[in-house]
């Protein structure tokens, strides 16, 4: 998660606009979050991005980031 959080804003953006490439950095941010502190929080934010729905709130991730320079449940 801090590995994200540290890169520049548009390499975020662009991680998080390429298809299959956001799923991927989406499901490993959600991990060493998930690793780093497990609580529900960041339980629900790896399940739901395991799920088929990641794909979509991947993209919704992006918009976040945007507007509040860090991932939904991932903060």
């Amino acid at each position: 998660m801090k590995w994200f959080n540290s890169l520049p804003r548009l390499v975020q953006f662009i991680l998080l606009l390429i298809p299959g490439v956001n799923w991927i950095v989406e499901i490993v941010v959600r991990l060493t979050a998930l690793i780093s502190k497990p609580d529900g929080k960041h339980i629900l934010g790896f399940i739901l991005y395991l799920l088929p729905t990641g794909v979509v709130l991947a993209y919704v991730d992006f918009v976040w980031v945007l507007l509040y320079k860090h991932l939904i449940l991932a903060a």
